[in-house]
């Protein structure tokens, strides 16, 4: 009886054990669960952060890094009283120059009016080249707005920015830069005597001319009706 008293306890033993193993590997597999969750739903909050941004958002950004490392580079010239040009250049290799030099080629000089799409495109290049962003008033902005700095189908910010004092000066002046542009370029249009009368004043008869020169052939047999009086 004594000797099956002890074969028992090894068995019992060994039951304990094989328990005990697969509760630790339990454990084992229940935090690694645990933990995959966790960086799964990391993986998630940044994936869904990125598809929020502008599509551009990585150009952009690396955009205004190198204007601040630049902004930087010329702060030090400035103080050591070295010019700016001079040393980018030097930085500059003869490839890098000869790469440059041919892309610079290749690019379309501008003929001239083409179409007011056209015109526009350039004129929109143009004041978006000249802007300069202030990074201060971006942070502050972005820290003023919160969540709603990265709209979405349901953020309401229509009436909430209130422009400051310096973009509506900035705006006016570039407005004013454009007016006076403009009155440059404009000339005088020959007058026709025996041009139809169908205008009730200047801007009219401009419209009327833009209207013609595009939709003129499609409203010729129309017209023709209308003055022989034959139209239905």
């Amino acid at each position: 009886q004594e000797s099956a008293v002890t074969d028992v306890e090894p068995v019992e033993t060994l039951a304990s054990q094989k328990r005990e193993a697969r509760l630790r590997k339990f454990k084992e597999l229940h935090l690694k669960r645990n933990e995959a969750h966790r960086l799964n739903h990391q993986e998630v909050a940044e994936e869904d952060k990125k598809l929020k941004l502008p599509s551009n958002w990585e150009a952009k950004k690396a955009r205004l890094q190198w204007e601040l490392e630049e902004n930087e580079k010329k702060k030090e010239c400035a103080a050591r009283g070295e010019d700016y040009d001079r040393v980018k250049l030097l930085e500059v290799t003869a490839s890098d120059a000869e790469r440059w030099q041919r892309k610079k080629k290749k690019k379309n000089p501008d003929t001239g009016f083409a179409g007011y799409a056209e015109a526009q495109l350039r004129q929109y290049q143009r004041l978006t080249k000249q802007i300069k962003p202030n990074m201060e008033a971006y942070d502050k902005q972005r820290e003023e707005s919160g969540e709603d700095f990265y709209p979405t189908s349901n953020t309401l910010i229509h009436g909430t920015h209130v422009p400051t004092k310096e973009g509506i000066d900035r705006m006016v002046e570039d407005v004013e830069k454009q007016i006076e542009k403009r009155s440059k370029y404009s000339r005088r249009r020959a007058y026709n005597d025996d041009a139809d009368i169908d205008y009730i004043n200047e801007r009219n008869a401009k419209f009327n001319q833009k209207a013609e020169r595009f939709y003129g052939k499609y409203t010729a047999e129309i017209k023709q009706n209308l003055e022989r009086g034959t139209a239905v």
